[in-house]
């Protein structure tokens, strides 16, 4: 389990585990979603839970329980803003990039 910082102080924060790691990589939702200025921002929050939402409502996927779980958990998290969506990405990469070395 990993643990981000939602907030400047410290003082808010989400757990993410590795089944919450492996949902956004199989369904590669991060890919692309940063735009070309490198800038995260209230609008590249709101794409992403979007996107989720999308491919849980359209019944795109069958089983669906991994982004549900994904949703509830870190996406929809009281907490979740655009300081915690950047410390998501950043241990999404740094996770991956472990992953690959082993």
């Amino acid at each position: 389990m990993y643990t981000i910082q939602t907030n400047a102080s410290g003082t808010r924060s989400i757990d993410v585990t590795e089944e919450h790691l492996l949902t956004i990589e199989k369904y590669a939702l991060l890919k692309g979603l940063v735009p070309s200025n490198g800038i995260v921002d209230e609008t590249t929050l709101e794409t992403l839970k979007h996107n989720v939402k999308s491919l849980i409502l359209n019944n795109a996927i069958e089983d669906n329980k991994d982004l549900c779980d994904l949703c509830f958990n870190v996406l929809y998290h009281d907490n979740m803003k655009v300081f915690g969506l950047k410390e998501l990405i950043m241990l999404y990469v740094g996770w991956r990039d472990s992953k690959d070395e082993a």
